[in-house]
């Protein structure tokens, strides 16, 4: 099956999944991160609420990956 032909909801559980294991292995974790079912023809993604720490972790992880 496609990315085209899968459902959103299964779409994005497995861009949750793929984002969770990257983020985990930047030593991230995003304790509200999952698919937002609500909306499934959407794809959305719910990334959640962080602390302060966790977002500025996730600033540098970044910056580091564009540099």
């Amino acid at each position: 099956m496609t990315t085209a032909q899968k459902s959103g909801t299964t779409e994005a559980v497995e861009a949750v999944e793929v984002l969770r294991g990257a983020l985990t292995a930047a030593g991230i974790v995003l304790p509200s991160l999952g698919a937002d079912t609500v909306s499934p023809d959407l794809n959305l993604i719910n990334l959640g609420r962080v602390r302060a720490d966790v977002a500025l972790r996730l600033a540098d992880v970044l910056r580091q990956g564009c540099a």
